[in-house]
């Protein structure tokens, strides 16, 4: 019931407050976000730490509610939150176009729940939920385009920005661990309407399985629990890395004992799209008892 009514409060944003913009924060705006932040910062330890797992749905549907009403005080924009970004994810892009607030809980042992939302830099608050759909997305998570708040829920790491033909993307790069038996990593695009976020695009250079002629509209990397996988930036080249993986029992269809294979392949973004890169980083095979090496070093 506590999931359900947080869920039916993040789904009443976007919402719009009449404010008047002032060039810098006030004084008096100030000290209330202060204050309201160190309200936020209970929450956030009690949503993660609340000796009663089932309490913390509760804590996080608390959080949500002082989240927002710290939103709707005027220029809030402007506040950085500097002791929340020690609690919750709180990420922008290099343009500063928006700011998303990102958290996950544990209610149970094997379970999480994500919970995110967009604050726009508008006058007056443009603030959009982000509700999680994660565990209805099965076969074809790849390929679904998703819209007014529904969300493949993760917890984001990086943002990065791209432009094609006056349109900009920005990639979010998280972590989903709500299987029992595996985590998954994505890169999901987004892009802004008039109606607000869109989650997913047709800008990997890579072909749906499940959608023949078609290509994917967020990219996952699924792998079993336990497992170290990467999937990040590379600043120096311009590109993203990330693991290739391989079912360590020879079975493809269970993804969930997917390893890391020891290739390196990525992305590069050109033409308005990202391009797959095989073998990104070129690895020497060493006799037994010796680490493979970079063929470049």
């Amino acid at each position: 019931m506590v999931q359900k009514m947080l869920l039916c409060l993040l789904l009443l944003l976007p919402c719009s407050v009449a404010q008047v913009h002032a060039a810098d924060l006030t004084e008096t705006n100030k000290a209330a976000l202060q204050q309201m932040e160190d309200t936020l910062c209970n929450y956030a330890d009690s949503m993660y730490t609340a000796f009663l797992a089932d309490y913390r749905p509760i804590y996080s549907e608390r959080f949500v509610r002082k989240l927002v009403q710290a939103l709707k005080t005027p220029d809030s924009w402007d506040y950085d939150f500097p002791k929340l970004t020690k609690k919750i994810n709180i990420l922008y892009p290099e343009d500063k176009a928006f700011r998303i607030f990102n958290w996950e809980i544990a209610p149970g042992n094997e379970q999480r729940r994500y919970y995110g939302a967009i604050q726009m830099p508008s006058s007056a608050l443009k603030l959009y939920g982000m509700v999680d759909h994660s565990n209805d997305l099965t076969k074809e998570v790849e390929d679904t385009i998703l819209r007014k708040g529904v969300w493949f829920g993760c917890l984001y790491y990086r943002i990065q920005k791209t432009s094609s033909d006056g349109e900009d993307y920005y990639t979010l790069f998280g972590m989903n661990a709500a299987h029992r038996m595996s985590n998954r990593k994505v890169l999901d695009p987004l892009t802004f309407t008039d109606a607000g976020p869109v989650f997913g695009a047709p800008i990997f250079a890579v072909n749906s399985q499940y959608k023949p002629g078609n290509r994917i509209n967020r990219f996952v990397l699924e792998y079993k629990k336990g497992v170290q996988v990467a999937l990040n930036w590379n600043a120096q080249e311009n590109n993203i890395y990330f693991d290739d993986l391989v079912s360590a029992v020879n079975d493809p269809a269970r993804k969930y004992t997917y390893v890391p294979s020891g290739q390196i392949n990525g992305f590069k973004w050109a033409d308005g799209q990202w391009n797959y890169l095989q073998d990104l980083v070129k690895i020497v095979p060493r006799k037994d008892g010796q680490a493979p090496i970079n063929e470049e070093q």
